[in-house]
């Protein structure tokens, strides 16, 4: 789905709370971020509005993709804005996207959208040719599926 002239978004409603989604998307995001057989490793989560991100991908044939970014806006349980234009003390990177999950609640559950926006059309072209649609919802799967386990259990005091 794309709804602006460079992005690329996905949607869909989680049968959990929003609190159960945010928890599942803050504390295990290693294990939802990226479809398997790859795995992601976050080395930095510093999930505040400056903080670092420092992610590397594991493929099944010992590939690595290093991703190193910023947040640039986080509110609990609203939303969480990244980006790869920026390392650490404001560095200038080669941009490929930002990055907005956005999280509201809906009927009960989670309203869970996740959206790439580029700087180019050639950029969103070849996301979405890289699989944007089928990779990041197979991410919100694993995600889903975190979170509804997490929806059963009280949370951590």
């Amino acid at each position: 789905m794309s709804d602006g002239p460079f992005e690329l978004s996905i949607t869909r409603l989680i049968d959990a709370p929003v609190a159960a989604v945010w928890r599942a998307w803050i504390a295990d995001t290693g294990s939802w971020f990226c479809p398997k057989p790859w795995r992601a490793e976050f080395v930095v989560q510093e999930l505040h509005a400056g903080g670092r991100s420092v992610i590397v991908m594991h493929g099944p044939a010992g590939e690595e993709n290093r991703l190193e970014g910023l947040y640039l806006e986080v509110e609990p349980e609203r939303r969480i804005v990244s980006t790869d234009a920026f390392t650490a003390g404001w560095m200038p990177s080669g941009p490929f996207m930002v990055r907005i999950d956005d999280f509201a609640e809906e009927g009960g559950g989670t309203r869970y959208t996740a959206t790439a926006r580029h700087w180019t059309a050639a950029a969103r072209d070849s996301h979405a040719a890289m699989g944007f649609e089928a990779g990041w919802n197979a991410s919100a799967d694993q995600l889903e599926a975190i979170a509804l386990d997490l929806a059963l259990r009280p949370p951590p005091a």
